[in-house]
């Protein structure tokens, strides 16, 4: 192989592919990028066998075809170091040599041949979802993902498609978000999205982008892009089960006041109890030592009686993160039960603190 391309073009493939790379064992062949000239292009890949990316760019001169790998992070390093111009990469004697005008590297590689290969995807069934839509709702569920529960499919986000509809949930049990769309699909299928494959889809992915599936792997495709996932293996709990029947009191509410009342609170602790009266939100704490905050926020709300609820501010303050309307709706049934927080299609189920 031998190659000629610009520093930046290098520099943007090999920071997109590090995260996929396996950084602890560099004795591993999962440590190195994968390169390959094929059809005027240049073709690197990553994998750490649960997740790998497929980088394609035709923004280079090739001066002889032919595969290699180098250590990820190595080559990236010298990358960064380098200098804006041409870079020229060659393969010799079982070395990668990275070479800009007085400044020479060689790095050892693998048998390019041995790297694994990555799942096909031209005959699998393929996703007829909206990329905006999907891409906006793992935003959205995103703080909701559990990371450490025993129970692995709670480490991921479910996509629930069914024959008029699907639904994007996650839950880490204290609470559980939802994204709903009335969509037609006419098929039912259940794929859970490891979180880290989430992180690396949102940070990859904007627009146009293609989504293929099997048992065993989401495969996303774009024009510069072929990303693949395991999904995780599981069955989600039965979400539909946690969401309230009907809801007993519905407040349409402004999110910059709810925000800025239990940031006030947040000075002395996140856990809070909120008020709501006919005439204002009282805001106070719920700390275990004998610190105390509260304060109120004036506002004529559609109730005869005062509710109480306790919460842990910040699943309040994840949901509203992820809104952009300045008003939202919040459900209540009661002082000890779930209460939920509505935005559009967006809604999340909270379990409260007990008070």
């Amino acid at each position: 192989m031998n190659i000629t391309l610009q520093n930046s073009v290098l520099d943007n493939i090999f920071t997109a592919l590090q995260p996929f790379l396996d950084k602890k064992d560099s004795s591993q062949i999962t440590s190195h990028i994968y390169l390959e000239t094929r059809d005027n292009q240049l073709i690197c890949k990553a994998t750490d066998f649960e997740m790998g990316l497929c980088s394609m760019t035709d923004s280079l001169t090739i001066n002889e075809q032919g595969i290699a790998t180098v250590n990820g992070k190595q080559i990236l390093d010298i990358i960064k170091r380098l200098k804006e111009g041409e870079v020229n990469l060659y393969t010799n004697n079982e070395n990668l040599h990275i070479k800009q005008n007085k400044s020479s590297f060689k790095l050892p590689m693998f048998n390019a041949q041995e790297f694994p290969t990555f799942p096909e995807y031209e005959t699998l069934p393929k996703l007829e979802i909206n990329s905006l839509e999907l891409i906006s709702s793992m935003k959205k569920i995103f703080p909701v993902i559990d990371i450490n529960n025993q129970k692995r499919e709670l480490n991921g986000a479910l996509l629930d498609i069914k024959e008029y509809s699907y639904n994007f949930v996650a839950t880490d049990t204290k609470r559980l978000a939802m994204v709903k769309f009335d969509n037609a699909s006419g098929n039912n299928l259940a794929l859970i999205f490891p979180k880290k494959a989430i992180t690396e889809i949102q940070r990859l992915f904007f627009d146009n982008i293609e989504l293929f599936y099997n048992e065993r792997n989401i495969i996303i495709k774009s024009q510069n892009y072929v990303f693949f996932s395991h999904l995780i293996n599981g069955k989600f709990p039965d979400y539909e089960k946690i969401l309230p029947k009907e809801i007993q009191t519905e407040l349409v509410l402004q999110k910059s006041s709810i925000i800025e009342g239990i940031k006030v609170i947040n000075s002395v602790t996140n856990d809070v109890k909120l008020t709501f009266r006919p005439n204002e939100i009282l805001f106070e704490s719920l700390s275990q030592d004998n610190s105390e905050a509260q304060t109120q926020i004036e506002i004529n709300l559609p109730i005869t009686e005062e509710i109480e609820i306790g919460i842990n501010s910040r699943h309040v303050l994840d949901f509203l993160s992820q809104i952009d309307s300045v008003e939202f709706i919040w459900g209540l049934n009661g002082k000890n039960a779930p209460f939920v927080l509505k935005n559009g299609n967006f809604s999340t189920v909270v379990m409260p603190i007990i008070l």
